[in-house]
């Protein structure tokens, strides 16, 4: 089989993005794999200079052939200072120029999938970026009008209806045609993951899933209408259940994946038991992006002591879906 060329952003420079990316760089891979550390080079050797490890070779193009593992700085602009652990302006504008780079490289094909490591996203409010998130940042950029995150570990799988809102603006946000949307997105997903006939829970946004009403109303309202049109597209879905009884269910495995009204509904109790080895990936967008299930880890940075596991789980499934027909390319 040829070559798969998957890209790797460092991310934030001041967190532990450039580090898990080399350390799982650095692993083995399989000899197909081609993987591209998308970012300043200097970045890259300064982070194996504290690995004590040797740092992969500089490539200027991204035409084949391309070596086992390469850097690739994607401008001449000035290398971000090392501040390990503080947001800073620079930091922000250099991880928006790698995302910048890897995703028009994989909407040419020159990268048939990209990993993302964390941002900022104070950094990048501070610096002007208009952008909450990698999701909404890469759905802009691809011309990406519906899309969905999807977060998963060994056990649990999640997409989330809401995404990056404070809590009060949930319940408003939360319309039929949302919650609709990423159970569609989940539907489509699931086979492209390997679950030909997928069974999905829809959680309810208020305790005991609202309570016949009593204790709110958007289960009737809102996700109720919802999970009809979805039914009537002939997907294997159940709900309202309230969240704290359909996770044990999911977990248990009565359920293939979850659809969680807003964000921290979804991710605690994936996080709770998939930690070290979440991945998140962006459903609807026409090319592949992972990411590790963390943020940049200001506390972790300099140490040297983080743990790649999320980011290799993240390049293992890029890899493995780029071999798969993409629902939305």
């Amino acid at each position: 089989m040829p070559p798969i060329a998957i890209g790797l952003t460092a991310g934030d420079t001041n967190g532990i993005g450039p580090e898990v990316v080399l350390r799982t760089a650095l692993q083995p891979h399989p000899a197909r794999r081609r993987l591209v550390l998308v970012g300043h080079r200097a970045v890259w050797e300064r982070t194996a200079r504290q690995l004590g490890c040797p740092c992969p070779p500089e490539i200027v193009t991204l035409a084949p052939p391309l070596p086992p593992c390469a850097t690739w700085a994607p401008d001449s602009s000035p290398t971000p200072k090392a501040r390990l652990g503080k947001i800073r302006v620079d930091a922000a504008r250099a991880a928006y120029a790698y995302i910048l780079a890897a995703t028009a490289a994989a909407q040419d094909g020159a990268l048939a999938a990209i990993v993302t490591a964390p941002i900022c996203k104070e950094g990048f409010q501070r610096a002007g970026i208009d952008a909450p998130g990698h999701t909404e940042l890469l759905a802009r950029l691809t011309g990406t009008t519906r899309y969905a995150m999807m977060l998963f570990g060994e056990t649990l799988r999640v997409v989330l209806a809401t995404r990056h809102l404070p809590l009060r603006q949930v319940a408003d946000a939360l319309t039929p045609d949302a919650v609709f949307e990423a159970i569609e997105m989940l539907a489509r997903a699931l086979p492209w993951m390997g679950f030909a006939r997928a069974k999905i829970g829809i959680c309810g946004l208020n305790p005991h899933a609202g309570d016949g009403g009593t204790i709110g109303t958007e289960e009737q309202t809102v996700i109720a209408p919802a999970i009809a049109r979805a039914r009537r597209k002939r997907w294997n879905v159940t709900g309202p259940i309230p969240a704290d009884t359909l996770f044990y269910q999911h977990l248990a495995g009565t359920y293939d994946a979850v659809v969680a009204m807003y964000h921290d509904q979804g991710l605690a109790p994936l996080k709770m038991l998939s930690f070290d080895s979440g991945v998140n990936l962006t459903l609807g967008l026409p090319i592949i992006r992972t990411s590790p299930d963390h943020g940049t880890a200001f506390d972790l940075a300099g140490q040297y002591i983080a743990n790649p596991t999320s980011t290799r789980a993240a390049l293992d499934w890029a890899a493995r879906l780029a071999d798969r027909p993409n629902p939305w390319a």
